[in-house]
């Protein structure tokens, strides 16, 4: 497993950074932290994608007059990422590394402009040494532009900055065959990105966060599809990170195994740009096959049967097959109006490329 660490991204979970009382285990951070500076001293670039700021605020105020959800997610928030990423930046100081903050809202990924400038500036980190420290700004976040949670921003961080490695780590010690209560239950091991194993999954969520294991397995089958090796452990064991480190085969925990066919940065891009689709193109049962095949193809004219929706050039949108369900998504090479001109017309150009379509 050392020779695929090279850059890994860390996502951490509220309920490994709290305890029962709803505040920061110190203890716990001090020990992450240890395990991260000491893959870092090892030259792995590591980004961390921490959770904790809410758990760490709510710990810390008590509104003085009602507030409403959205409102307290934002007091905490506020006050909460303060804090922790004050401790943080103390904790890491002891080993000289330096961490930078790096506040982020799904709109950033939606399109390509904030998507390169959001790596830019981590690139920029990681090669001068600094650990950025990644969290979701739910300070400004509403219902509708929130992640799922931090495991989904994690697995768009990994994406985004070619990790070959993403380290979920969480309460439990992987994926279970069966209810994690129950004794005859074993680790999942390995999962292939295409396996469905979702009768396995409890539909439950954390006690801090807002996702579940569902959520998890979803984000590590669609990165293991990208290529990129996806952990899920338990972050509450000692030393997790370096056991993962010096051999991840026999580490107890769940691993989604890389396809080997890994996909472009842009298609990267476009497939977890899915959430800011702005209308859908629906294709006939023979141009359906076609993106279904090997074949190297784009979507034509003369394949698209309806066009649903207002989008301009360059909107990410929706591809729906002859049955109407969804197969993938892709950038739109013209607007919607263009484009329901060209429909099921021979000798036009691409409507979406190729290089821009991410059948799923």
């Amino acid at each position: 497993m050392r020779q695929k660490f090279k850059r890994i991204v860390v996502k951490v979970g509220s309920n490994v950074l709290t305890r029962k009382d709803e505040t920061l285990d110190i203890t716990r951070i001090s020990m992450l932290v240890d395990q991260i500076a000491f893959l870092h001293k090892k030259g792995v670039e590591v980004i961390l994608v921490s959770s904790g700021a809410i758990a760490s605020g709510r710990s810390e105020i008590h509104p003085h007059k009602k507030v409403d959800d959205i409102g307290q997610r934002q007091i905490y928030s506020a006050v909460g990422q303060v804090k922790l990423i004050n401790l943080y930046y103390e904790l890491f100081r002891e080993y000289s590394i330096p961490v930078g903050q790096v506040l982020t809202n799904k709109e950033s990924f939606g399109t390509r402009r904030h998507y390169l400038n959001q790596k830019n500036c981590m690139t920029v980190m990681i090669e001068n040494g600094i650990i950025p420290i990644v969290n979701e700004n739910d300070t400004i976040a509403v219902s509708e532009l929130m992640f799922t949670d931090n495991d989904e921003l994690s697995g768009l961080i990994a994406s985004m900055m070619n990790a070959q490695t993403l380290v979920i780590l969480s309460n439990i010690d992987g994926i279970y065959n069966g209810s994690p209560d129950d004794p005859s239950s074993k680790i999942l091991r390995e999962i292939k990105a295409d396996e469905d194993i979702s009768e396995f999954i409890q539909v439950t969520k954390s006690s801090f966060g807002r996702g579940g294991m569902m959520t998890k397995v979803n984000i590590a089958q669609k990165e293991a599809k990208e290529g990129i090796s996806v952990v899920i452990a338990n972050g509450e064991k000692n030393n997790i990170l370096i056991d993962l480190w010096n051999d991840c085969k026999h580490t107890l925990c769940t691993h989604f195994l890389p396809s080997e066919e890994p996909v472009s940065n842009v298609k990267k891009w476009i497939a977890h740009s899915e959430g800011f689709a702005k209308g859908e193109i629906h294709i006939n049962k023979k141009a359906t096959d076609l993106v279904n095949s090997d074949k190297v193809v784009s979507i034509l004219p003369i394949g698209i049967t309806d066009v649903k929706g207002d989008f301009e050039k360059d909107d990410i949108v929706r591809i729906m097959d002859d049955k109407g369900k969804q197969i993938g998504v892709g950038k739109a090479g013209f607007n919607s109006d263009k484009i329901r001109e060209a429909m099921g017309k021979h000798g036009k150009k691409a409507v979406i490329h190729y290089d821009y379509l991410y059948i799923e």
